[in-house]
């Protein structure tokens, strides 16, 4: 029941507050790219069903396999990545995070 509410809370509620806090000169633009992040969701589209509330997606899809995992770490050095990274990055957490409550 309270899944899906935590699960977009995390996507939605939570980068806004990183967003506002972190980057508060940029707070607008930051949590459009958080958000943007959710574009990795695309991968869903390889799928096959194309969603399953009971699959975690967290080494199951491309863009969400440890590879990709390691490519998000690596974008954090370059500081113009560094926001997507971190982006990136908190979009695997709650996916993982949506994970452990199945």
């Amino acid at each position: 029941m309270y899944r899906p509410i935590i699960h977009y809370g995390f996507h939605f509620l939570i980068p806004l507050g990183i967003a506002v806090l972190f980057f508060p000169k940029k707070w607008k633009t930051a949590y459009i790219v958080f958000l943007s992040a959710m574009l990795i969701d695309l991968d869903h589209l390889a799928a096959d069903p194309i969603f399953d509330p009971n699959r975690c997606s967290v080494g199951y899809h491309f863009l969400h396999s440890i590879y990709a995992i390691i490519a998000y770490f690596i974008l954090l050095f370059p500081k113009r990545t560094r926001v997507i990274a971190i982006a990136l990055l908190w979009h695997i957490v709650t996916d993982w995070v949506d994970c452990q409550m199945i």
